[in-house]
């Protein structure tokens, strides 16, 4: 009989704060009670909401058929529920915030997203990626609209520009030029690793300026002010260059239709330096004030200022009488003529330096991923939300100037909140998990915490060296860490303190400890080339000033085991007989425990030994090293059984199940710095599983004493529970699922590669790429048309004999139409409208052209009878344009359109007159309601009052360009 195993799935993730690989988004957050707001952040494939102030999690936005990591999140201005997550393997996805779902899902990218943007009413959205394109997506019909192409490098900034329909005026008279705001599509400015600008007209879809940005190689981060009057740009060696925009020129030439070229919309002001020489990670304008922040991958952000005009005109004042005083000077000395200063007051000719000044400097804990200004109801200050690539997330508040009360103050910063205990700042290097399977001890560089693997909480912190070892004592009161500087710490759990702290191996890392099988003492393995022997002893100790004494918990040294190299790993046999020793030379030795003589060596790897594991009855030891092979050892002769080539890379970890409740006692698992776990069968040297998820390698694995879940333990910071599931597993499928997946990933790769030769040199081409979900919709598209003509000939063919023979019995139809009783053209219908919006048209491309007729038949059907008229439309129109010269040249075909024609405009009628008439009908319903409703008094003068208010907060900048 084949045997069966049991699949490990993943349950839980925990242990991120936030990821750095995108970047983060604040949110005013309605359901946060606490006035912080929410922190919408990236962690690994997930998206977490983090209320701020109370440092917990909201909610978390995960979608079960998508493994790749977030890179880019960004928040639609309108509706401040709906958020775009973009992700490493191109796609996207549209999610609600309030339900915690995801609505759309796009794909179109080649490689990762790199920036998202909205435009301000949020029916479209604007993604750059590494692959060099920029698509734009319309989120109403929920399909990719086009591709724009004129970047040679990743996308860094992108941001749509949608001026204000202007006022012209004409004689000293105001008058509003009827601006039809729907038909100018506004445009997009977009910057490149490539060091350009390029500014982008959507209404005719092609670039209409292109600059270089920065001079010295790359630009990194785009940042544009509120009102578009202007944009900076940052690259390498702290260099940012200002830009003007003339929104009023942008928003008249929407209207013309001949431009001459001479006009240049964006304009080059200047260069400003920042402090730091790193390159610039983002630039970002505060949206209610003038002031923004950049940042590179370092320790602080940079805070700038944009002075008002009055502060302008002071400054340009000040170096004019500087200069007059200088020239003065230098009459006296020369007697020159007199030169006039012809620069005025004019704040346009300012130099850059002159409006923008440095606010302040905000020193970060860890280095800065992302960060984005909070805009609470409350708080006059400035507040900045900082992600660190530490996971971690900090609220500075800022104080404005504004706020300084004399001229010499210094701008003050204080970290006002942050949430980190909910993960480590460093990679965990160790995992422990007590003997009730209910608690979890991570140990990393710095930190060591105890979870609740249930809640998945964090319990307790402690403060420790740089641990790489921990391990619970029996009791699971206290749990012993080993650490780089060759100590070792005793933490009580309950009482949340470090009970002892011995310098167990002079300053040599330990790199491994083992508690003995009886719990009475516990071993540990270092790099002075010794193994220790500790005891646990109680002992009483005084307490200072008094008589009195309390037990106290001490780790006594009882035997020393000295061997030839340093020792990466130990392990105890479950029947406490030998003790197996994994050396920096490559070898395994293993010893009696009682008289510490040597029992076996096992030789064969060409690498160290990184990890071990001896199976529940002491039979089998298995060994994992850094030459990527797993050994399968037997204990009574030290022969080896099987060498197993387990991973692609270093495998870091082995462990095998602890017990044998149902008979998998030999099967263990392997994980590595590929980033995979493997489940192995060591009886029969077969792997079972490949468990994939994480992100990074992974460094420390454990398995619950009850053999039902693991734990595991990667550089992507999050710990990940799996547990065993009830679905069965069989060796021949799994290999055969490994197979397809291979063969999937690479057919997709193939079909796009050629599909897209034709658009290569086109600035614009379609937002279209070719997944699995697409090629198999066009399948089923394809069946669907095939057994629905059958279908039509056959009760053609009926009806025809029916005439000549009335009393003819109906045919004998296909059972799919018999069984669901629909005719053919619902059949096909339906199998239409279930494919997804934004994968219609990438399924339609897989029909070849001999399936087109049977479609059109179809298509003039539905046209006949009102079927879904928009979707009838949507499909009838991309293939004409996919097929256009085919169809022209096909006579058959034209006969076949001339009927769609007729039947189309027929319905398209129908639907106007209704549409006409309900609208007619909802306006005589407002008016009547509007009626009864109380009439609307306006204060007119109130209104005058804000409009000179508004006038006054125009920005210097403005002016500038």
């Amino acid at each position: 009989m084949v045997k069966s195993y049991l699949k490990f799935e993943p349950s839980k993730s925990f242990g991120v704060v936030a990821s750095s690989t995108s970047n983060i988004v604040w949110s005013s957050g309605q359901k946060s009670k606490s006035g912080a707001g929410q922190a919408i952040v990236a962690a690994n494939e997930e998206v977490l909401v983090w209320d701020i102030k109370k440092g917990e999690l909201l909610s978390r936005w995960k979608d079960e058929n998508c493994r790749a990591q977030v890179t880019a999140i960004a928040q639609s201005k309108i509706d401040p529920d709906v958020f775009a997550v973009g992700y490493e393997n191109g796609s996207i996805r549209i999610w609600d915030g309030k339900i915690a779902t995801s609505v759309v899902s796009f794909n179109g990218h080649k490689s990762a997203v790199t920036i998202l943007a909205f435009d301000k009413s949020g029916v479209r959205l604007a993604s750059g990626s590494k692959d060099t394109d920029v698509i734009i997506w319309d989120l109403v019909a929920e399909v990719g609209q086009y591709k724009l192409r004129g970047h040679k490098d990743q996308i860094t900034g992108l941001r749509f520009v949608e001026p204000e329909p202007m006022v012209q005026e004409e004689d000293g008279e105001q008058a509003l030029m009827a601006v039809d705001t729907e038909a100018t599509e506004g445009f997009l400015v977009t910057t490149g690793k490539d060091a350009l600008i390029k500014l982008w007209d959507l209404s005719s879809r092609h670039c209409i300026e292109t600059h270089v940005a920065q001079s010295n190689g790359e630009c990194w981060a785009l940042g544009i002010s509120p009102d578009f009057s202007g944009c900076v740009t940052a690259g390498n060696d702290g260099e940012m260059k200002v830009w003007a925009l003339d929104v009023e020129a942008l928003a008249a030439s929407a209207q013309k239709v001949d431009l001459t070229q001479s006009v240049n919309f964006l304009q080059g002001r200047g260069t400003l330096h920042r402090q730091s020489k790193e390159r610039a990670v983002e630039v970002i304008f505060h949206p209610r004030r003038d002031y923004f922040a950049v940042h590179g991958v370092e320790k602080n952000v940079e805070i700038w200022r944009i002075r008002t005009e009055a502060e302008v005109k002071k400054s340009l004042a000040r170096k004019k009488k500087r200069r007059k005083e200088k020239l003065a000077k230098d009459k006296k000395g020369s007697g020159d003529a007199d030169m006039e200063d012809t620069e005025g007051d004019d704040v346009t000719k300012a130099d850059i330096s002159d409006v923008f000044a440095q606010h302040v400097i905000v020193r970060t804990t860890g280095k800065v991923r992302s960060v984005d200004w909070a805009t609470s109801q409350g708080s006059k200050d400035l507040q900045l939300l900082v992600g660190s690539t530490n996971n971690l997330l900090e609220l500075y508040t800022i104080v404005g100037k504004d706020k300084l009360k004399a001229k010499s103050d210094v701008p003050d910063y204080n970290k006002a909140l942050a949430v980190e205990l909910p993960g480590h700042r460093t990679d965990i290097r160790s995992l422990s998990i007590s003997s009730d399977d209910k608690m979890l001890a991570s140990a990393a560089n710095g930190s060591l915490k105890i979870w609740n693997i249930k809640t998945q909480t964090c319990i307790r912190t402690f403060e420790c060296g740089y641990a790489l070892c921990c391990a619970f004592l029996p009791g699971d009161k206290v749990v012993v860490v080993g650490t780089k500087e060759g100590e070792l710490q005793l933490y009580d759990v309950a009482s949340a303190a470090l009970l002892e702290s011995v310098n167990a191996h002079e300053g040599h890392a330990i790199w491994a400890l083992q508690v003995h099988p009886d719990g009475k003492s516990v071993v540990s393995g270092g790099a002075d080339k010794t193994a220790k022997f500790w005891d646990f002893k109680i002992v009483q100790e005084q307490v200072l000033g008094t008589t009195r004494t309390t037990p106290k918990l001490k780790l006594v040294q009882s035997r020393i085991l000295k061997v030839s190299d340093d020792i990466l790993s130990l392990k105890f046999s479950p029947d406490s007989k030998l003790l197996a020793v994994s050396l920096l030379d490559s070898t395994v030795k293993v010893f009696f425990v009682d008289t510490l003589k040597l029992y076996l060596n096992l030789y064969g790897h060409k690498l160290p030994v990184l990890s071990m594991d001896i199976s529940y009855d002491s039979k089998l030891i298995i060994t994992s090293s850094a030459d990527k092979n797993i050994r399968i050892w037997g204990l009574d002769f030290g022969d080896c059984h099987k060498a197993l080539f387990g991973h692609q890379d270093s495998i870091l970890q082995v462990a095998f199940i602890p017990h044998n409740s149902d008979g998998n006692g030999h099967h263990f698992f392997s994980a590595s710095k590929d980033r995979t776990i493997k489940y192995w069968d060591g009886d029969k040297f077969e792997q079972i599983q490949r468990i994939d998820g994480h992100h990074g390698e992974i460094w420390a694995l454990a398995v619950a004493h009850g053999g039902n879940f693991l734990v595991s333990a990667s550089h992507d910071k999050s710990l990940r529970v799996w547990e065993e599931t009830d679905e069965q597993i069989f060796l021949e499928e799994e290999r055969e699922k490994e197979l397809e997946e291979l063969y999937e990933s690479t057919l997709t790769t193939s079909l796009e590669a050629d599909a897209d030769a034709q658009d290569e040199n086109a600035e614009v081409a379609a937002a279209s790429k070719q997944t699995v979900e697409t090629l198999m919709a066009g399948e089923r598209i394809a069946e669907a048309l095939e057994l629905g003509m059958a279908d039509l000939n056959t009760i053609k063919e009926w009806e025809d004999a029916k005439t000549r023979n009335p009393s003819l019995a109906p045919p004998q139809r296909n059972p799919i139409f018999a069984a669901l009783n629909v005719s053919a053209e619902t059949y096909v219908m339906n199998t239409l409208q279930k494919i997804k919006a934004s994968a219609l048209h990438d399924a339609l491309l897989v029909l070849p052209f001999a399936t087109v007729p049977m479609l059109f038949t179809f298509l003039n059907i539905f046209a006949l009878r009102s079927m879904n008229i928009p979707l009838t439309c949507r499909i009838l129109f991309f293939m004409l344009k996919t097929h256009h010269k085919q169809i022209v040249s096909s006579r058959t075909m034209r006969a076949m359109l001339d009927g769609i024609k007729v039947n189309l405009r027929q319905a398209l009628r129908k639907q106007k007159d209704e549409m006409g008439y309900n609208i007619a009908a909802l306006k005589v319903v407002g008016m009547q309601i509007q009626e009864k409703s109380v009439k609307e008094y306006v204060d007119e003068k109130w209104e005058e009052d804000e409009e000179g208010k508004r006038e006054v907060k125009k920005r210097a900048f403005a002016s500038l360009s």
